[in-house]
């Protein structure tokens, strides 16, 4: 890990940009913290951190105040990384569908997500091993936000995560559902119910599929980025029970 830039966020927070080889990140970390804050991976969605900066940014304030470290990664062909066409090809087949009105078929859903599911999670362990190498970073760690599937697939391989924010706001492979009934830490899943690109109905079974004994859906009226700030506060406080 190479860290790039650094920054004081309003005397609260230390902001750092950091390269894992070809993988862009940002660390914030508490700037009260004397050592081993807990850690939260904050998992974007596929569209570029510097699109989704300022979410989060103010997510990682909340978690500092909290007393939390977050970190998020660049997502592969996303942002500044290398294109990938096969991802572009899955989400012009996807735009094209939609465009349509013809349903969104397996095919498609399983060639947008199972191979970034597949390159994703294996950079979120190495970015895991190197920041907690880190002094100033500790256990435990939870997961927040991004693609559903790859908070899922981290849940089950990674047995470092000890809880996780998952927001069901993307597609699911039907090979997604097998994995989830191997999840078995705490989670708080988001719903928009009126998502206009989810479908809500596969987002309801998969929560149903989960294997979590302590599981909680927070279903609000509204579309994709429409998540209230009570609902917000909420997963917060449910990371900060798991992890503290």
């Amino acid at each position: 890990m190479h860290f790039t830039s650094e920054q004081q966020l309003d005397d609260a927070v230390l902001e750092r940009e950091f390269t894992l080889g070809e993988i862009p990140g940002i660390l914030w970390t508490p700037a009260s913290a004397f050592a081993s804050a807990p850690l939260i991976l904050l998992s974007p969605p596929p569209l570029g951190l510097r699109k989704r900066y300022p979410r989060l940014v103010a997510r990682a304030r909340h978690a500092a105040a909290d007393g939390f470290a977050t970190a998020t990664i660049e997502l592969p062909g996303s942002g500044d990384r290398p294109r990938w066409p096969a991802a572009e090809r899955a989400r012009a087949n996807l735009r094209r569908a939609m465009a349509a009105g013809d349903p969104v078929s397996d095919e498609i859903i399983d060639a947008l997500i199972l191979p970034l599911v597949d390159k994703s999670v294996p950079e979120w362990q190495a970015a895991l091993d190197a920041l907690l190498s880190l002094p100033e970073i500790g256990g435990p760690v939870g997961y927040s936000g991004g693609v559903i599937s790859i908070g899922t697939r981290l849940a089950v391989v990674e047995p470092r995560i000890s809880a996780a924010v998952l927001f069901a706001g993307s597609f699911v492979p039907r090979a997604m559902f097998e994995e989830a009934r191997q999840v078995t830490i705490p989670l708080h899943v988001l719903l928009q119910w009126d998502d206009e690109g989810n479908d809500r109905q596969a987002a309801l079974d998969l929560f149903d599929a989960f294997g979590s004994k302590e599981k909680t859906l927070h279903a609000n009226t509204g579309g994709h980025t429409g998540v209230p700030q009570s609902a917000g506060d909420e997963a917060g406080r449910f990371l900060a029970r798991h992890l503290k």
